[in-house]
């Protein structure tokens, strides 16, 4: 992590500290993932930042402990990220993590994907939240036109994606393409879906599709 991100590798491990203390004991992560946390879940998430643009607003569906939100506020201060998460426990370790990592460009938002205001973002995250197609249908009404969705999948990405195809293009998707980042890098590189959000999330009938 050090040669990666050696910037941000001081805050990243007070991260790892909370993750593998607080984190367990509020059930936030289980205690079999404390050992792999920086290969499986930091590094993994870290990563995510090479497709997002500099300066990009950033909602994180879904962020539970917050991941990958809180890591990429780490490694890219120039973007301002919103940790999107309904249930109460874990907003309240979220805003907790924030001020003890004293994350300025970071906000906790108690919420659904569905409460949230329409075209408000340049980039929209999720990590193993939903299958692509439901997901698609929560994230990509939040992307600003030409913005972002960013879903981080397993060895399934490939099937989900081509099962929901259809579904991204009745909701206005102009793009789509799986990524592997990390690879070289990471014991396991990370997969991305990436889905370039059309001018309107209610349909479009020019559409590009891509992989």
């Amino acid at each position: 992590m050090e040669e990666l991100y050696p910037r941000a590798a001081g805050r990243l491990a007070a991260y790892a500290d909370l993750l593998a203390t607080e984190g367990t004991l509020r059930g936030l992560i289980g205690p079999r993932e404390v050992p792999r946390l920086w290969e499986r879940h930091l590094l993994n998430c870290a990563v995510l930042e090479r497709l997002i643009p500099e300066g990009s607003t950033v909602a994180d569906i879904g962020t539970g402990a917050g991941l990958p939100g809180i890591v990429l506020a780490l490694v890219r201060p120039d973007l301002r990220v919103s940790l999107v998460e309904p249930l109460l426990r874990r907003t309240t370790f979220l805003e907790e993590a924030v001020e003890k990592l004293d994350l300025t460009n970071a906000e906790v938002v108690r919420a659904r994907a569905e409460d949230l205001a329409p075209a408000e973002y340049d980039v929209v995250a999720s990590r193993a939240v939903a299958p692509l197609e439901k997901l698609a249908g929560w994230c990509l009404p939040l992307c600003a036109e030409g913005g972002l969705m960013l879903a981080m999948k397993g060895s399934s990405a490939e099937e989900e994606l081509a099962g929901a195809e259809r579904r991204l293009t009745a909701l206005g998707a102009e793009e789509w393409h799986i990524h592997q980042l990390g690879d070289g890098e990471l014991a396991q590189p990370t997969t991305v879906v990436s889905i370039v959000a059309g001018r309107a999330a209610r349909g479009s009938k020019h559409t590009r599709r891509g992989r």
